[in-house]
């Protein structure tokens, strides 16, 4: 499948896109092999339109490949979509992806000089020229799993001391060659990440860099590209963690408005939390406390229009208010002094504010206060607990309400 026309790659890179062309792919899939067992997750955090990592996915056996991506673009990001198992239309920067969860690592980054305003300057660590390839290999390094291949294209000129010795630090059996077409000055960088103590000798290591430096000042030139690939290849190891994490951090307004119609809100479960006004509420197991009557007055759920069994209509509305109970303690001590001790204590008392609306009674479109005080409580007769009605004008008692009337 071509990549790009070779006539149409100016366009392209006035666009900021640098896709492989199509015979740079197909030398570089001849280095790479499938792991003899285990299936393969592989990713391109700069996935294009996806057909260089679904390239590689085919090369490798499709049917044992999990291909993975991120793209900028929406358009590119949908048709890559099409070709890919999972693809996140995303900057790289503003993503979650579980470290170590790939066996290959097909990174062709954006080229440029970073700009301050870019959303990842903040995460880019390093002292030398601040680039886009270079921040975009460290959000990536980590991504790949330990004897995972990375495959690296980016401009000769970016290979300076500090993405060289990046380089040589993290991985092994580095080769570098020219991409096949000259037009972005590009190089194709193999290598097997491994830890710091896994490396080969220091002797060894420094040639590597000194090359790769040599390279990237143009003192040197990089062969390209072999036809047939005369070396071992590189085995795609299978992935040995689990991809926990793989989505987008922040949501473009497309985006959001698709979660909205794939999740739904709260709308399924409308009617558990609206339209219960006609349900009629179970009455309570036993007869409310004083504190579960002032819970349920505070709460609001002593409200609304009560009709009695004898015909009588009240609007009733719950509160209640803080008081304090005055105790006045005396003892003596052995030398016959007294001593006074004044205690206050807190207690909530609930009251219901009600409107008479009985068109026979003669407090008719009156406001009554309901007060379950403690004196209504000494005198009730029995289990039976009387709420006094109260006038609000002289606060004279006009009513006793028996439970048998509620």
């Amino acid at each position: 499948m071509a990549l790009m026309f070779p006539r149409l790659a100016r366009n392209f890179a006035r666009n900021g896109y640098y896709p492989t062309d199509e015979i740079t792919l197909e030398r570089s899939l001849q280095a790479l092999i499938p792991s003899t067992t285990g299936r393969m997750r592989i990713f391109d955090p700069c996935a294009g339109e996806g057909v260089a990592i679904a390239e590689a996915a085919h090369a490798l056996g499709r049917d044992q490949v999990d291909a993975l991506a991120v793209e900028y673009d929406q358009q590119r990001a949908e048709h890559a979509r099409t070709l890919l198992d999972r693809v996140l239309h995303s900057d790289l920067m503003d993503t979650m992806i579980s470290r170590q969860s790939f066996g290959l690592l097909w990174l062709n980054p954006p080229y440029g000089d970073l700009v301050a305003d870019h959303s990842g300057a903040s995460q880019y660590q390093g002292n030398g020229r601040r680039r886009l390839e270079k921040l975009f290999y460290q959000r990536s390094l980590p991504l790949l799993q330990y004897g995972g291949v990375l495959v690296l294209i980016v401009p000769h000129y970016v290979l300076d001391d500090e993405l060289s010795g990046w380089l040589c630090n993290h991985f092994t059996d580095l080769r570098i060659y020219a991409a096949a077409d000259p037009t972005f000055k590009q190089v194709v960088i193999f290598g097997v990440r491994v830890r710091r103590q896994d490396l080969a000798r220091p002797r060894e290591v420094t040639q590597v860099r000194d090359r790769l430096q040599a390279i990237g000042t143009g003192q040197e030139v990089a062969e390209e590209l072999p036809a047939t690939w005369p070396w071992e290849p590189y085995a795609v190891v299978p992935t040995t963690n689990e991809l926990e994490h793989f989505y987008r951090i922040t949501l473009e307004p497309e985006q959001f408005s698709a979660e909205i119609q794939r999740l739904k809100g709260l709308w399924p479960d409308f009617t558990l939390h609206f339209g219960q006004a006609g349900i009629q509420p179970r009455p309570p197991v036993k007869e409310l406390s004083r504190w579960h009557l002032a819970l349920a007055l505070a709460a609001g759920a002593i409200a609304g229009v009560v009709t009695s069994r004898s015909g009588r209509v009240l609007v009733l509305k719950g509160d209640t208010y803080k008081d304090k109970v005055r105790k006045t303690e005396f003892t003596e001590d052995e030398d016959g002094n007294v001593s006074e001790v004044r205690i206050l204590t807190d207690r909530f008392v609930p009251i219901i504010r009600a409107w008479e609306m009985t068109s026979s009674s003669p407090n008719f479109g009156r406001v009554l206060t309901i007060s379950s005080s403690t004196s209504a409580y000494d005198i009730s007769a029995g289990d039976e607990t009387r709420l006094w009605i109260i006038t609000e004008a002289d606060r004279s008692v006009t009513t006793v309400l028996l439970p048998e009337d509620y």
